[in-house]
């Protein structure tokens, strides 16, 4: 029998707590939420490794990021308990599922119809009920819900649409991965007085969101 509590408990000392993630809030969610649940079966074992985990493999593949990565995406985001935010690219869930021991509400976005499906069942079996599932383009958000206090990408892209940064309420923030491999940087996009200025926080490698990539540009 594989010791899950053990392999997380692991995953917490090893990988978040010594990569500067220092939130007490954001430990304790990882330390408790059961990230196996949100593996496919063959990866369970995996489940606590320091690497992204393949959701869904095909083009594009979809993918758990990292722990690591994660808890700093999320503590870069500085959480409050009032808020209301979106969680873009949610794939199984187990983002929106750390989000939810953090703010009021999260709505969570997810394209895949398989992926959006597991996210729900999981959520529910595990009683998290301040987090709503929406099935929609990732690039679109949810703006029926909007504004948020704060959006978060699950993956890197080329660059952040508009119609996400036009549901960041006013005051709030967007953050994601910009570039991919060695080139990724972890982005805090904040909204002031209705514009949108943008801040490097760190180097960050992640696998990249599907229907993010820029349009072509012609060059003579």
């Amino acid at each position: 029998m594989i010791d899950f509590v053990e392999l997380r408990r692991g995953m917490v000392d090893g990988q978040v707590r010594t990569n500067n993630v220092t939130d007490p809030r954001i430990v304790g969610a990882m330390l408790e939420i059961p990230r196996e649940r949100f593996v496919p079966a063959r990866l369970k074992s995996l489940a606590y490794i320091d690497d992204d985990l393949a959701l869904k493999s095909g083009e594009p593949g979809r993918y758990l990021i990292e722990p690591m990565i994660l808890a700093r995406l999320v503590q870069l985001a500085d959480v409050q308990e009032h808020e209301h935010v979106l969680d873009v690219g949610t794939g199984t869930g187990y983002s929106a599922a750390v989000l939810s021991r953090l703010a009021q509400q999260v709505v969570a976005v997810e394209e895949d119809t398989e992926l959006a499906a597991a996210a729900t069942a999981t959520l529910s079996e595990l009683g998290v009920a301040n987090v709503a599932i929406m099935q929609g383009k990732l690039t679109a958000g949810w703006s029926a819900e909007a504004p948020y206090d704060l959006i978060l990408l699950n993956g890197s892209v080329d660059e952040v649409p508009a119609a996400l940064l036009e549901q960041i309420k006013e005051g709030g923030r967007l953050i994601a991965v910009v570039g991919h491999g060695g080139a990724g940087r972890a982005c805090v996009f904040t909204k002031v007085a209705g514009m949108v200025s943008e801040r490097v926080a760190f180097n960050a490698a992640v696998p990249p969101l599907p229907g993010f990539k820029s349009a072509p540009r012609f060059t003579f």
